[in-house]
């Protein structure tokens, strides 16, 4: 019988969320950037998809999901692991600060302006084709029935949530380098990957997006800072996720892994030069419209 084992805790533990976010604004030049990434994340996630939801009919919304996803189990008690993709990048503004203080405004703001762009950039997607996935109508757990109401479902592709988890750890991991600390701190920056990793496996067992999402958002990443997260890093990345399955066989962990890289690379194949990045993926939201 497979066992199914508590999700772990994730990173950054003993930097509380709420202290981060203080810190963060007790810095006057971290307050502006801090109020518009907040206006983006509502302007170009709730607030876009929110309106497509009450006026349907204005982009059209594609069916994402692959056969794969079904060897996923649903597994509830991951939301609590889902709905921290949010305080993970604020703990690690935290731990920043609190670590190197003045030296780390200037890269915390770099940060932050550069979280905002992230969702601006995946809004270029979603405001010409939305997409959406089946989950499962789940209410017994409070933190579901916030996400049935908050939250339409037609942001699919690219995952956000993946977007984000993939900056908080790279560049985390080019800060503490550029602080001479990637060698003392490694255990850290491991931390760091994997709770990045943790999190995006969330995504999939409260049944949020498919596993199609996920090799999206690789390719949107890698379109979006190209340095930072390039094809090896992408393939590194995706060999973290299932490599200890919750509820389902490690063989189905290799061919989910298997068809991430492997549509991760057809997107790449298909960006050519001189389009717009996003073509690819509108091209495969449009086979798929409903």
């Amino acid at each position: 019988m497979i066992q199914v084992k508590q999700p772990k805790v994730v990173t950054l533990k003993e930097h509380s969320t709420a202290v981060s976010l203080l810190m963060v604004f007790a810095y006057p030049v971290l307050r502006g950037p801090g109020v518009r990434c907040i206006a983006s994340i509502f302007r170009n996630f709730f607030f876009l998809q929110n309106r497509a939801s009450l006026l349907p009919g204005r982009i059209p919304v594609s069916q994402v999901d692959h056969p794969l996803d079904a060897a996923i189990p649903f597994h509830p008690r991951w939301v609590n692991i889902y709905h921290d993709f949010s305080p993970f990048w604020i703990r690690i503004l935290g731990f920043l600060l609190s670590r190197y203080r003045r030296r780390a405004i200037q890269p915390a703001k770099d940060f932050i302006n550069a979280m905002n762009r992230i969702y601006c950039f995946a809004a270029e997607v979603y405001s010409k084709n939305m997409s959406t996935t089946r989950r499962p109508f789940y209410i017994l757990h409070p933190q579901f029935l916030l996400i049935h109401l908050t939250d339409p479902h037609l942001m699919c592709i690219p995952s956000l949530h993946v977007m984000v988890m993939i900056f908080s750890y790279t560049h985390f991991r080019e800060l503490l380098r550029s602080f001479g600390d990637e060698e003392t701190l490694k255990a850290k920056i491991e931390e760091v990957n994997a709770g990045a990793a943790l999190i995006t496996e969330a995504i999939l067992y409260v049944k949020q997006h498919s596993i199609n999402c996920v090799a999206a958002s690789l390719y949107a990443m890698s379109r979006f800072d190209p340095a930072l997260f390039p094809p090896a890093e992408a393939e590194a990345f995706v060999s973290r996720l299932f490599v200890e399955p919750e509820g389902f066989s490690p063989e189905d962990g290799v061919r989910i892994r298997d068809h991430i890289i492997t549509l991760y690379r057809h997107f790449m194949d298909r960006s050519r030069p001189g389009e717009s990045w996003e073509t690819p993926l509108l091209e495969f939201l449009r086979e798929r419209r409903t």
